[in-house]
């Protein structure tokens, strides 16, 4: 079995280091502002936060280029945010108002751009990982050298329609990186409690896909093995599995009080692990940043974050006749 990677600290210069401070930090506040909305009651339905999480999606969306496509589950905010678009109408779509991304219809769990290529935010359990595929089916159709990037949780990792996803991204050498994140509850059973295997990425051996295991807590780690995974799959020699460990600090909803775990082994998760930290203490130690820059930081992303949720509030509710819009897609013309 692969050891877990972990990245040394001269992988990344300043500018880069500042960069994902900000971009995991923004995660963070904006997550923590969407719990209090949802808590206010202007949130409905349900809310999956990926705080703790920050590091996996920031460390890939730096392998990323333009044109490269992402799909994930329906823990996504922190997806959206990572792939540039806008907290505006992330936020508003969250409050279900006319201004966001999927004109209120979406919510948390579904929501798109194409402009950024997000496909989702997908509530099935599983059930985007053969879609991931198909979005790599139509680069490598198309013969491009774009890749996509499939996210899905330890608990999807037991689902038959990713071994099945698995068999048929091989078979076609498809480029997709089949990023687990593996948060170690799924919806709230422990991964020893519901997982024979312990490194989850070795079940692509059976479908000769490659891959290895990363600490998800290391930007810096993960970001080098999705250079490698991104490397593999631009290259045409098909599909490569990431099994990213990382933790989330919150429940598997905001409606989960979370008694699976201890409180002492979230706070130890914080002390010792936290992601966002671990980059903090990099700019410091080697004087990149002061204390006074990285409140800057903060206090501009606060700013920001707060004023997604103010343009959530006075956006106005979606039209009846919006129920009607997006049911099917657009059909080419029949000369075309």
């Amino acid at each position: 079995m692969a050891a877990q990677k972990k990245a040394s600290k001269s992988n990344a210069s300043a500018k880069e280091l500042k960069a994902y401070y900000h971009d995991m930090l923004l995660i963070r506040r904006f997550e923590e502002k969407a719990g209090q909305l949802y808590g206010m009651g202007l949130i409905g339905g349900f809310c999956h936060l990926y705080i703790g999480q920050e590091a996996v999606v920031v460390g890939l969306e730096a392998t990323a280029e333009e044109g490269d496509k992402r799909i994930t589950t329906y823990r996504d905010h922190g997806h959206m945010l990572a792939c540039g678009m806008d907290p505006n109408g992330v936020m508003a779509e969250l409050t279900g108002r006319e201004d966001g991304y999927s004109r209120g219809k979406g919510g948390s769990m579904h929501m798109f751009s194409k402009e950024k290529h997000f496909y989702g935010g997908h509530g099935i359990v599983g059930a985007n990982v053969p879609l991931g595929a198909g979005l790599a089916f139509s680069d490598k159709y198309r013969g491009n050298d774009r890749v996509t990037f499939t996210y899905f949780g330890d608990g999807a990792s037991n689902q038959g329609q990713v071994y099945e996803t698995f068999n048929m991204a091989a078979l076609w050498e498809l480029p997709v990186v089949f990023v687990i994140e593996n948060n170690q509850y799924a919806m709230g059973t422990s991964q020893k409690r519901s997982t024979s295997t312990p490194d989850i990425y070795t079940r692509g051996e059976a479908f000769g896909i490659p891959g290895e295991a990363v600490d998800g807590m290391d930007v810096l780690a993960v970001k080098e093995a999705g250079e490698k995974a991104v490397a593999h799959c631009r290259s045409g020699k098909g599909p490569y599995i990431l099994e990213i460990k990382t933790y989330r600090y919150r429940g598997h909803s905001m409606s989960d009080p979370a008694k699976y775990r201890t409180r002492e082994e979230v706070q130890k998760m914080r002390d010792e692990k936290d992601c966002i930290e671990h980059v903090r203490d990099l700019l410091l130690t080697g004087k990149h940043a002061t204390e006074e820059d990285l409140k800057a930081v903060d206090k501009e992303i606060k700013k920001i974050v707060n004023a997604s949720a103010e343009f959530a509030k006075e956006s106005p509710e979606p039209d009846e006749a919006e129920l009607w819009t997006d049911i099917y897609a657009e059909t080419a013309p029949q000369n075309a």
